[in-house]
């Protein structure tokens, strides 16, 4: 089933690239205490995912803080190293890319897909969410092949 707005953010383990290499990441320590705009992406590198998704929550960071965001996050079903290579050829020092290579994050929210017909395998869908302390506050998941309502200009709106 589906997250929902008032759920609670299930247990999961994303992996962060870092300068000492691989680093876990618990969900339930990174979602505890604040308020996280995360939004997921089908794949790092690919057209929409890289020429807006994540270049509109680089541009509006500062916005999305104002509006009392403590964090921004990125997760894709792709590994590590990828996620921090798109991370830095993308200068998205004020994102955290977090990792979810096995998809067991996008499973565990129910918003896992599958992009076999693409050569993707199972990919987590397009989305993004607001996540005060541990709890979903919004959710907006896209239609296939749209990119409208995970937007950064879509969160800042109804903040």
């Amino acid at each position: 089933m589906t997250i929902q707005v008032g759920d609670r953010v299930p247990s999961a383990t994303f992996i962060k690239a870092t300068e000492n290499g691989p680093e876990p990441v618990s969900s339930d320590e990174f979602f505890a205490g604040r308020k996280v705009a995360l939004f997921s992406v089908p794949g790092a590198f690919t057209p929409t995912c890289s020429a807006r998704h994540l270049p509109g929550y680089v541009e509006k960071a500062d916005e999305l803080k104002a509006k009392g965001v403590d964090e921004i996050a990125c997760t894709a079903v792709n590994d590590a190293f990828v996620m921090g290579a798109w991370g830095k050829s993308a200068e998205a020092d004020n994102v955290t890319m977090l990792s979810d290579g096995n998809g067991a994050f996008a499973k565990a929210v129910g918003l896992d897909f599958d992009g076999s017909k693409f050569g993707m395998g199972t990919r987590g869908q397009r989305y993004s969410m607001l996540v005060n302390d541990g709890v979903v506050e919004q959710l907006h998941v896209e239609a296939p092949g749209e990119f409208k309502v995970s937007s950064a200009e879509h969160l800042i709106e109804n903040l």
